[in-house]
Order: C-alpha cells, then sequence, then structure tokens
C-alpha cells in the first residue's frame, strides 16, 4: 500500500490526462494537485517542499517537460525529487536524453492503471528512504574527520543503512554520500549475500512479497552466516570505500548506466544514481562481488 498523505504534483497540459492520472491514484492515498504547463509546476515546487514524486508530461506547449526536468535537477532544495516522465515519445535516444536529465522513472502512454500505482509507490518509498538517510547524517556529526582507517562488518539492511549514514560523515557532501552508500551496502546484502536477481526482485516486487523474502533469507542457515565487510580509509585528498560481499557476483556492467529497456521497471536504479550523484569514482572488481568507491575531498580554503 502506498504511504498515506504523500504529496503528488501532476503536471500535464491536457485536461483529460490530468484526470485520468488523478482517477487511477486517488483510491492510494496520495494528496494530488496538479499543474497544466511547466511554470505552474515549477511555482508549486519552489512554493512548498511537501512533494515526494511529480509526474511529469514531457511533451507540453511552451516550458516542455525535458527543460522542467533540467530546472528541478539544477535546484539544490529540488533535486531529490523523483521524477516520473510520461511520455509516448518513447525512442531509446529520447528516453536517453530523458535519463541524462534526471528521470530516472518512465511511464509510456497509454498506461494500465496497476502499472501507473506501482511506479509512484516506488518513487514515493525511494524518495522517503533517501530523505530519512539525509535527516540522520545531519543529525549525527561526529568526529568521524579524525577516521583514517576502519573496517565494518553488517547482516542486515537496517545495519546497512546505519553504516551508510556513519560514513557519509567523512564525505565531502554527506547528503549525497548516504545515498549512494545505502544503494550499495544494500545491494551487497541483498543480491549478494541473500542470492535475490533483478528477476526475483521484479516478481517478488510486483507481489508484495519483497521484504518478507527478504527477511527470510536473512534466517536460513545458507545465508545466515554471511556478511558484508566495508574498508574505510582515508588516501592523500580521497577517501575509498571498499564493500565486498559473499555472493557469486553478477554482470555489474549492465547496472552503470540506467538502460533504456529498463527505464520503466521499479526497481534496478541504484548503482546508476550512486554512480552519478554520489561518488568521485565507482569501480566493481573482479566477478561482481567487491566495489570500490572514491569521494574527492575538498581542499582547505
Amino acid at each position: 500500500m502506498a504511504p498515506t498523505n504523500s504529496a503528488i504534483l501532476v503536471v500535464d497540459d491536457e485536461p483529460f490526462n490530468r484526470d485520468i492520472i488523478t482517477d487511477f491514484l486517488e483510491d492510494e492515498g496520495y494528496d494530488l494537485q496538479t499543474a497544466e504547463d511547466g511554470v505552474e509546476a515549477l511555482a508549486a515546487l519552489n512554493a512548498s517542499d511537501r512533494f515526494e514524486a511529480v509526474l511529469l508530461d514531457r511533451m507540453m506547449p511552451g516550458l516542455d517537460g525535458l527543460e522542467v526536468l533540467r530546472r528541478i535537477k539544477a535546484s539544490p532544495a529540488l533535486r531529490w525529487l523523483p521524477i516520473i516522465m510520461q511520455t509516448a515519445a518513447a525512442s531509446r535516444d529520447q528516453i536517453v536524453e530523458g535519463i541524462e536529465a534526471g528521470a530516472f522513472y518512465y511511464l509510456t502512454k497509454p498506461f494500465e492503471p496497476e502499472v501507473l500505482r506501482s511506479l509512484v509507490r516506488s518513487a514515493v518509498s525511494a524518495y522517503r528512504a533517501h530523505r530519512s538517510l539525509r535527516d540522520e547524517v545531519e543529525q549525527s556529526r561526529i568526529l568521524i574527520s579524525l577516521m583514517h582507517r576502519a573496517s565494518f562488518s553488517i547482516r542486515t539492511p537496517d545495519e546497512a543503512r546505519r553504516l551508510a549514514v556513519l560514513v557519509a560523515n567523512a564525505a565531502p557532501v554527506p547528503d549525497q554520500a548516504v545515498m549512494g552508500l545505502s544503494e550499495l551496502l544494500i545491494n551487497a546484502i541483498e543480491h549478494g549475500n541473500l542470492g535475490l536477481t533483478y528477476e526475483d526482485k521484479s516478481r517478488l516486487r510486483a507481489n508484495g512479497e519483497w521484504e518478507t523474502e527478504v527477511e527470510r533469507r536473512l534466517r536460513v542457515p545458507e545465508y545466515a552466516q554471511r556478511a558484508v565487510a566495508l574498508d574505510f580509509r582515508r588516501i592523500g585528498r580521497s577517501i575509498e570505500v571498499l564493500i565486498t560481499d559473499e555472493g557469486d557476483g553478477f554482470d555489474w556492467t549492465r547496472f552503470l548506466e540506467l538502460d533504456p529497456a529498463r527505464a520503466f521497471d521499479t526497481h534496478g536504479r541504484g548503482i546508476a544514481l550512486a554512480r552519478k550523484l554520489s561518488f568521485e569514482t565507482l569501480d566493481f572488481l573482479g566477478k561482481g562481488n567487491q566495489v570500490r568507491g572514491l569521494f574527492a575531498l575538498r581542499e582547505a580554503a
């Protein structure tokens, strides 16, 4: 079920399309607001921080969806807001253009009600999780600047989130770092140690069984003793984070960029987002069960 009272902005120049979307979402517990053009949408977003997702039509007169998207992603206050680009323009080049501008969720017109609902749920859930992590980072400033080398071992997604908050405090921009760290650590647990595939996640999420299966596998003897290691060290003007899981590895080359073929899926964006927004460099090693990320420290003024 969708989080109740999540504010969603629906942006479309066609009244009929706005009505369809609001009809499809009205029973999900969302607080829906509409805008008929890009100017009205940006005004609404800049006037309030209550929105947790935006459904944005790509093809609009005047300020089109792509330009609205670019302005949202250029705003420090709005850049983390998930944008679901709704479009009939679904060629590979157009999808790539949208992804490069910051649209990590895509919805092709015409769409089925449950496809829309599932995508909005995923976007809102991801936004809330990331916002919670950023809030924790701001509330947990510690003397981590004194830490030059450390090793950590975790087992569960909750431990992953807590460790991400801790380590992010050492990065130059903690609220950017925490998202990437959390994504990589949770990925190492779920897809590495617990052996859950991309296809498993698609199926289990569609059935509402994903969290239950993760919890079940954490108790299964085959996986219960597996841990994810994070090794932290300062190297000159950089911080290196090395994350290692005990899984069989995976074809990480498929996930460094958001493949247009997967742009309509409800998951599979974490590695691409971490690489694009969180780290100076991000490299997978060997068979894919080890990933190294670097944060570049700023020179002192």
